[in-house]
């Protein structure tokens, strides 16, 4: 809530009109009202005679005092609240004691009191307010009724028992009024906060969908560039070895540039399967566990017929592997194996594949010239490979030095 409520950022502002709807009602009973000393002139008093005229409008100018403090009320400062709650009460008291001369009693600024106090300070300061506004409404019925007992004819018996009756269940109804004032409004704060809190969560849970969103779409972005990455950068790869060999060989043997050409053209139809391969794994399209054992193969066909690098391989399938994992495991062999061919000079590439029921173990390692993992920055391919084995929850380790190859560990647990 802001330091002071006003007019303009009034929280609830019919309770504003209606307080206006009150005090106007008591400027016009005390309008309406003839001073009790006039009753005396004419035969029920043997009082003074004389009239105070000025009164009336004294009063009706406290009211209208008190009804201009409603459209500043300070919610911050314990001196502040407390001086502004001082002002209200001693205009009630002054305008309650000029109300004693006339032969009409109101106690809606009793109940206006009650109301501004709920939004001016805490559950206690209401509490406190609302016992004292009570208090102030009996001492000045207490009062009223002792001026009328005062003024006319002696009250009978009968008549002064009556009256002290209605005394009584006044005090009850206008008891009983407070109370669900308090209740009322305390409901009507308490709604508020939290339909406040209501509107804060919504922005937040709006603010953390749109932040999700923008983190779901950078993640499609990575996952569709590192299958592109990884699809099409093995099979350009190689396809790109066998037209450079077609291309040296053409004038010296033609028969061998032809074969390294109709092999090109294999690799090529082979990109486009990776291409239909990208796009129905892209569709979340089920690629199932002979499809992975297949891709395998095809991939160390690939490696035989385009390199002169001699493949050893030792696949252990004990266990079945779920599509993601499968998925994964041929997108690290493929990204490794490229970067075997496009940059390590090897001979002989290993790969070691175990699946059982303690996870899986993935060893691809090559006897090529190596390089330094601490001054080698990381490229796409290593972290597209990296990014993926944290995608199955499994831990990535890549060991090389300078002339001594490159080994890449995969673990995943189950």
């Amino acid at each position: 809530m802001s330091r002071a409520i006003q007019f303009h950022n009034h929280p609830f502002r019919f309770l504003l009109y209606l307080e206006w709807g009150l005090l106007a009602v008591a400027i016009m009973g005390i309008l309406t009202s003839p001073p009790l000393r006039d009753m005396s002139r004419r035969g029920l008093s043997n009082g003074p005679t004389n009239t105070f005229t000025q009164w009336p409008l004294f009063t009706i100018g406290c009211l209208l005092l008190f009804g201009l403090l409603g459209l500043y009320l300070p919610t911050q400062g314990f001196w502040q609240r407390l001086g502004h709650m001082a002002l209200q009460v001693a205009l009630i008291v002054v305008a309650s004691g000029l109300m004693l001369r006339g032969a009409r009693l109101f106690p809606f600024v009793y109940l206006v009191l009650v109301t501004r106090s709920c939004l001016m300070v805490g559950l206690m300061g209401r509490v406190s307010v609302t016992a004292l506004a009570f208090l102030l409404f009996i001492t000045t019925l207490g009062l009223k009724l002792r001026v009328i007992n005062n003024v006319g004819r002696p009250i009978p018996r009968p008549a002064r028992h009556l009256l002290s009756n209605l005394q009584m269940n006044l005090v009850v109804f206008f008891g009983l009024s407070l109370v669900f004032t308090l209740l009322l409004v305390n409901a009507l704060l308490n709604e508020r906060t939290i339909q406040t809190r209501l509107k804060t969560a919504n922005r937040d849970l709006q603010r953390s969908a749109a932040q999700v969103k923008q983190l779901a779409t950078a993640q499609e972005r990575s996952r569709i560039a590192r299958e592109i990455h990884d699809s099409l950068g093995h099979s350009l790869t190689a396809l790109n070895i066998q037209l450079e060999g077609a291309i040296k060989l053409a004038q010296r043997d033609p028969q061998k540039s032809q074969a390294l050409l109709k092999e090109a053209k294999r690799l090529g139809s082979v990109a486009l399967g990776d291409v239909r391969q990208s796009v129905a794994t892209l569709r979340e399209q089920d690629t199932g566990q002979d499809s992975f054992h297949s891709q395998l193969n095809a991939l160390i066909d690939t490696l035989k017929a385009s390199t002169d690098i001699t493949p050893n391989i030792n696949l252990q399938l004990l266990a079945p592997l779920p599509k993601a994992t499968s998925m994964a495991l041929y997108r690290l062999v493929q990204e490794g194996i490229t970067n075997i061919v496009k940059h390590a000079e090897a001979t002989t590439v290993g790969l070691s594949l175990t699946v059982d029921d303690q996870g899986t173990t993935l060893l691809l390692k090559d006897n090529g010239r190596g390089f330094d993992v601490s001054q080698t920055s990381t490229g796409f391919g290593l972290q597209g490979m990296r990014e993926r084995a944290q995608a199955i929850g499994g831990n990535l380790t890549v060991n090389s030095q300078p002339g001594e190859g490159c080994e890449i560990r995969l673990v995943v647990p189950t």
